[in-house]
């Protein structure tokens, strides 16, 4: 990577807003991914990454058109967020399954743009990687390729900036959701701190 590279490398990981937060992230080096194109790339996707983010589209664009109804409407609308929460619990624990111990790293902030995650040893500067990112207490999980751009080391610790080389739009957009999702939680909870504070029991 060259020095007039680097910045606008950085510029592709800030350009979608990212947030801290601990996830698991299964990595492979990968030898050639600057040769793969993004056909070869989908035909690796694993099928339940495909059947995840498939799910999630369908439900979001069969239930918007209905949020705004009230009445008897509103209930079927409650009944089919129930049906769509039960299929998110099987395609959660299928998903799961694809979590491997040995390929298994700690990821510490994710966004849009790409993921930071750390490691005991240090991957290469511009080494791609083929990533599983798992959010499995949202039920959702993104296949994706990427390239690491910076590493810092923090008390023999490395923390690997990556940035995504392949990625589908629909899983982009489900990485947006959840860092946006994540932020209102947390939000929530230190919202509920400070009021535990100024109200002592």
């Amino acid at each position: 990577m060259t020095l007039e590279e680097k910045p606008q490398k950085l510029e592709q990981f800030n350009e979608f807003f990212s947030i801290e937060h601990s996830f698991n992230v299964n990595i492979t080096e990968l030898d050639n991914a600057n040769q793969v194109s993004f056909d070869d790339f989908l035909t690796r996707i694993p099928m339940p990454f495909k059947i995840s983010s498939e799910i999630t589209t369908l439900d979001q664009a069969a239930l918007r058109p209905l949020q705004a109804i009230s009445g008897v409407a509103g209930q079927l609308v409650d009944y089919l967020n129930h049906q769509a929460q039960k299929i998110d619990l099987l395609v959660g624990y299928i998903l799961s399954q694809q979590d491997e111990e040995h390929q298994r790293f700690k990821g510490t902030k994710f966004g849009g743009g790409g993921i930071i995650f750390k490691a005991n040893k240090a991957f290469a500067i511009e080494q791609f990687l083929e990533m599983k990112i798992f959010f499995l207490e949202e039920n959702c999980a993104v296949f994706c390729h990427g390239e690491v751009i910076e590493v810092t080391e923090v008390n023999q610790v490395f923390f690997h900036k990556v940035i995504f080389h392949h990625i589908r739009e629909e899983d982009r957009e489900v990485l947006v959701r959840t860092s946006l999702h994540q932020q209102s939680k947390q939000l929530q909870q230190l919202a509920k701190q400070r009021n535990q504070a100024a109200n002592p029991k």
